[in-house]
């Protein structure tokens, strides 16, 4: 009889210490436990940055800004058909000044046998090819019309443009006359081929383009990319596309490419005077592309920027300057280290071959010497270079 009691005291108190842990009390909070078991995950502070704020009305005040602008701007933007022997082709340009100057790019009048200028007025006139810039895909055309039925676009200044800022493209796309299309400037300082190529067919380079995502299609090139002061900061020039539309014409990717306005402002006035602008040359090539880290360590234990040289063009600016292209073998197909690697120009640091393009072609001419800094086997040192010409 002892046995079954003993066992039946024993649970009880097994019951009575269940319900000790079990059962909480009031004031438990299970974090009390946890401190003491698990370690306590750092709090993630936030970087003091103050938040941007948008000003409602402001919003409501775009609607406004734009069509203003439009109205405004579009009498100064014109039409122009151009027909070669090929053909008939379309582009967009705008008044330039009082004179009659229509500013455009170069292609858009290639080879053109009659250019006819339609201005949003409805006035209809042709015009003549008086100069043509080829590197930077410029082209000035004259039309002889009353001072007073001309528009002429205020020019803006392209290097305070941010990237970030809305632009606004108006031209004529698919022959869809005055079409207005709004975007952002999507980056600076870009580079592509220009229509000037070396006696070996290797294509020169263009400079300082604005990248935008503001819409350009065929019809679009040589009118005017502008900020929302109505000021022109570029001439849009072209596209990059992944393939053709059924019709045959470019696919707008949403990268599109202008001609900054502060290259434009260099360029123009000495085309109209003179007839031609001689761009400064360096000599040299390089990629148009950054390279990556890879490669970077297969020139160089110090940098991963600049502007790497691949080549020097024999007996030019930069080989009577003694900068050395790449020349040793990779395992990379096709690249070759060994080149020099320039880091600044005139004391200005350059990442990327679009820096010192763009620094060139907006501030030197043919004669100029600028100084370069430079990376050859690990070493600093600068090197002063006179400028030829293209």
């Amino acid at each position: 009889m002892r046995k079954p009691v003993i066992v039946t005291i024993a649970l009880l108190l097994l019951m009575v210490l269940m319900a000790c842990v079990f059962i909480p009390s009031q004031n438990w909070n299970p974090s009390d436990v946890l401190e003491n078991v698990v370690t306590k995950v750092p709090e993630i502070v936030a970087p003091n940055v103050p938040p941007i704020f948008v000003n409602a009305e402001d919003l409501a005040n775009v609607d406004q800004v734009l069509t203003t602008l439009y109205e405004r701007v579009n009498p100064g933007v014109v039409t122009i058909i151009a027909t070669t022997r090929q053909g008939e082709g379309s582009g967009s340009g705008f008044v330039y000044d009082y004179e009659g100057h229509i500013l455009t790019n170069y292609h858009v009048v290639k080879d053109a046998e009659t250019i006819e200028v339609d201005f949003a007025s409805g006035k209809k006139i042709y015009g003549d090819v008086i100069a043509t810039d080829v590197d930077s895909d410029i082209a000035v055309v004259h039309v002889d019309m009353p001072a007073a039925e001309l528009v002429p676009l205020p020019l803006g200044d392209s290097d305070q443009l941010k990237v970030g800022q809305m632009v606004v493209a108006i031209g004529n796309p698919y022959r869809l006359t005055s079409t207005m299309t709004l975007g952002v400037v999507s980056a600076k300082g870009r580079i592509l081929d220009s229509l000037r190529t070396t006696e070996d067919f290797t294509s020169y380079t263009a400079g300082d383009l604005i990248q935008t995502d503001a819409a350009i299609n065929p019809g679009n090139s040589g009118g005017p990319l502008l900020n929302l002061a109505g000021q022109v900061v570029g001439i849009n020039r072209a596209i990059r596309t992944s393939g053709t539309t059924l019709e045959g014409g470019a696919v707008n990717t949403g990268i599109g490419y202008a001609v900054s306005i502060n290259i434009v402002k260099r360029v123009v006035p000495i085309l109209i005077s003179k007839g031609s602008y001689d761009y400064p040359l360096m000599g040299i090539s390089s990629s148009s592309n950054e390279l990556t880290l890879s490669m970077w360590k297969k020139i160089s234990h110090t940098v991963t920027s600049g502007v790497y040289v691949v080549s020097v063009t024999p007996g030019g600016p930069a080989d009577r300057a003694g900068l050395v292209g790449g020349t040793q073998a990779t395992d990379v197909q096709g690249f070759y280290s060994g080149g020099d690697i320039i880091t600044a120009v005139d004391g200005l640091p350059v990442n990327i071959y679009g820096d010192l393009i763009s620094y060139i072609f907006k501030n030197k001419s043919p004669g100029d010497v600028i100084v370069l800094t430079i990376i050859r086997n690990d070493r600093e040192m600068e090197v002063p270079l006179t400028l030829g010409s293209r």
